[in-house]
C-alpha cells in the first residue's frame, strides 16, 4: 500500500471527484479513496491518445529527465507530480474532450488537501524484482552490428565503455559482431566473429546474420540471462530468433535512424518498408533503449513500441580523454596548414551524404576569413574535395586516440549541420574538449546542448543565415568563445559512461520482468498487436477499393 501525503489547502474538486465515484457496498472492504481512484486516468502529453493506467507509466519527481521511474500499475493511480516533462494530471470519467481533461489537471495534492490520507493500492512488483535482481551478476549476450572495434561510427565508443563497465561490474559478457579486424581479447569478454557481407546501398558497412549452428550453440552453452542486440540491421534478426529460441528476454537498443538515410541512399518508397521492419522487431522486444528522447518520441508515435517499454540510454563521454588540456599547436599548424592565426571551425565525423555537410560550403562562402577542418572520412569524401576546391579546407582522414583529442582542442569552435544524429556523440567530445559548438537542431544534439546559448548554438536546420550569423558571433569574441566552451565542458562532465552503464544495467532488470509478464499471457494475446495491424491494413484497403 502507498500513502500520498496530505496537505492543509482547500481541495477544490472533492465534492465532485466523490460523485463520480461509485459508493461502496455495506458488505465491501474496500477502502472508498481506493474506488475514487479506479475512476482517475493519466493524461501524458506526449502520447497520441489517452492510455488507462493498466499501460504502466508513472513518473516521479525528478530533475533529470533521463531518469524514469516506472511502476507496475494492476489498478488506475493518479500522477504524482505534474513538473515532468511529459505533463500530467487526472480527468474525471465522461469528460468530453481532452482539452478539458488537459485544463481539470492539477497536483494531486489540491484533490485530497482536506488532512485525510489517500490510500491508493499500487503493484510494484516490477520495482522489487528490479530490487531484488539488480544486484546479481549477469551473463549478458551482446549482438552488436556492424563491428564497435572495427568499423568507425558513432556508437564505437558507447559500446566499448558499456562492455567494459560491465565487466567491472562483475557481469560476465558475450560479444557476437562482424568478424573482421576483431581483438583477441577485450576486458575479458569472449567475442565471437560472424561471417558478414557488404550492404547492397552501402559497401563499407558489413552486415551479418549471426544464426549459424556455430553461434547458436556458443550462445546456447553460455546460458545468457538476457540478449541485447543493436537495431536496425540484420543481425537483430538473428539476435530476436535466437532469443525465442532459448526463452531469454531480448533487449534493442536503437542507434542508426534508417528512414532519415534511405532516401539519399537508395529508393525512397523503401522508407514505408523499412518503418514496418522497425515495428515488427521492436514489438517483439522486451525493452527498448533509445539514445535520445527525440528519437524515444518519434518511435512512439510510430507506434514501434508502447510507451512504457522505451527508455533512454543516459550518454556518456570520456572528459579525461577529450579536454581542453590537449590544445596543440603543432595539431593546430596541421589543421590550418600554417595559418594558425586564422579562425578554424572543426568538423568531425563520418563523411556522409546524409550529414548535410553540403552546407559548410555555403557558410565558408560566408565567412573567408575563416579555415576549416574535415577530420574523419567516409564515402562522400572525393565529393567535398572537389566542392570545396578553392576554399581554406584541410581533409586529415580518419584519426584516433590523442591525435583526435588534440584536434579537437585546437580548433575554435565545433559546427555540423547533421539532422540525422540519434544523439551526436561527437557534439559531446567537442564541448568535453573545451570549445563551443553549433550545431543543427535536429534530432538527439537538443538533448545534448540543453540551454541554446549557454552551453552552446543552436541552429535552424538548413538555415545557412542562423548558422553564419553564430558562427561569426564567436569568431568575433574571444571572450564568448571561451564563456561557451567553459560552460559547455562543465555540462558534459556530469555525463560519465560507468554511471550510463549502470542504468542501462537496472533497465535489464525492467526487460525480464517485462519478459515474464508476457509468458503469463495466452499465446494469442502476445500477438494480438500483430492481427490488430494486419486488421486494420485490410480495412484500410477495402475502404479505398470501394470508394
Amino acid at each position: 500500500m502507498q500513502t500520498l501525503p496530505s496537505s492543509s489547502s482547500p481541495r477544490p474538486l472533492s465534492s465532485a471527484l466523490r460523485s463520480a465515484a461509485p459508493q461502496p457496498s455495506a458488505t465491501s472492504a474496500t477502502h472508498p479513496r481506493q474506488q475514487l481512484a479506479s475512476h482517475l486516468r493519466w493524461v501524458s502529453k506526449d502520447l497520441t491518445d489517452e492510455r488507462d493506467l493498466h499501460l504502466r507509466w508513472v513518473r516521479k519527481d525528478v530533475t533529470d529527465k533521463n531518469d524514469l521511474f516506472n511502476l507496475s500499475l494492476r489498478q488506475p493511480i493518479i500522477a504524482l507530480n505534474s513538473k515532468s516533462s511529459f505533463g500530467g494530471g487526472y480527468s474525471l470519467p465522461g469528460s468530453e474532450t481532452k482539452s478539458k481533461r488537459m485544463q481539470q489537471s492539477k497536483m494531486v495534492g489540491e484533490a485530497w488537501a482536506d488532512g485525510e490520507e489517500v490510500v491508493i493500492t499500487v503493484d510494484n512488483s516490477e520495482e522489487e524484482y528490479a530490487k531484488q535482481w539488480g544486484h546479481k551478476p549477469r551473463r549478458i549476450a551482446l549482438f552488436v552490428e556492424p563491428s564497435p572495434f572495427a568499423y568507425v561510427c558513432g556508437y564505437k565508443n558507447r559500446f566499448q565503455n558499456f562492455i567494459r563497465y560491465l565487466r567491472e561490474m562483475g557481469d560476465e559478457v558475450l560479444i557476437v559482431t562482424t568478424h573482421k579486424g576483431l581483438p583477441r581479447d577485450f576486458y575479458g569478454a569472449k567475442i565471437i566473429g560472424s561471417w558478414s557481407f557488404p550492404c547492397p546501398w552501402y559497401r563499407i558497412l558489413p552486415l551479418s546474420l549471426a544464426l549459424s549452428p556455430r553461434i547458436i550453440r556458443e550462445i546456447s552453452c553460455f546460458k545468457p540471462d538476457i540478449i541485447h542486440a543493436s537495431s536496425p540491421g540484420v543481425m537483430v534478426f538473428g539476435a530476436l530468433i535466437i532469443a525465442k529460441m532459448l526463452s531469454v528476454p531480448i533487449v534493442m537498443s536503437y542507434h542508426t535512424h534508417v528512414p532519415i538515410y534511405i532516401p539519399k541512399y537508395t529508393f525512397s518508397w523503401l522508407v514505408t518498408p523499412m518503418w514496418m521492419i522497425i515495428k515488427f522487431l521492436h514489438r517483439a522486444a522486451d525493452l527498448t533503449l533509445v539514445t535520445s528522447h527525440a528519437l524515444g518520441k518519434e518511435l512512439k508515435a510510430a507506434g514501434a513500441a508502447a510507451a512504457d517499454r522505451i527508455r533512454v540510454w543516459r550518454k556518456g563521454v570520456d572528459s579525461d580523454n577529450f579536454h581542453p588540456r590537449f590544445k596543440s599547436h603543432e595539431m593546430r599548424m596541421k589543421l590550418t596548414d600554417g595559418e594558425v592565426e586564422r579562425p578554424l571551425l572543426v568538423h568531425v565525423g563520418r563523411l556522409g551524404a546524409e550529414k548535410n555537410l553540403d552546407l559548410l560550403k555555403k557558410v565558408m562562402d560566408r565567412i573567408p576569413e575563416a579555415r576549416l577542418a574535415f577530420i574523419g572520412d567516409g564515402p562522400y569524401r572525393a565529393d567535398l574535395e572537389q566542392m570545396f576546391k578553392g576554399n581554406a579546407v584541410v581533409f586529415t582522414g580518419m584519426l584516433q586516440g590523442e591525435e583526435l583529442s588534440k584536434a579537437y582542442a585546437s580548433g575554435d569552435l565545433f559546427v555540423t549541420p547533421s539532422e540525422s544524429e540519434t544523439l551526436g556523440l561527437v557534439v559531446l567530445e567537442a564541448m568535453a574538449s573545451g570549445i563551443p559548438v553549433v550545431v543543427a537542431r535536429a534530432g538527439g544534439i537538443p538533448d545534448i546542448v540543453s540551454q541554446d546559448g549557454e552551453t552552446g548554438f543552436l541552429f535552424t536546420p538548413g538555415d545557412v543565415d542562423d548558422c553564419v550569423k553564430k558562427v561569426k558571433a564567436l569568431i568575433d569574441s574571444p571572450e564568448l568563445r571561451h564563456r561557451i566552451g567553459a560552460a559547455g565542458r562543465a555540462d558534459v562532465e556530469n555525463y560519465d559512461w560507468r554511471v550510463s552503464t549502470k542504468q542501462v544495467r537496472n533497465e535489464y532488470s525492467t526487460a525480464v520482468w517485462f519478459w515474464g509478464e508476457k509468458r503469463k499471457q495466452p499465446l494469442w494475446n502476445r500477438f494480438s498487436w500483430w492481427f490488430c495491424y494486419f486488421h486494420n491494413r485490410s480495412s484500410k484497403l477495402k475502404l479505398e477499393t470501394s470508394a
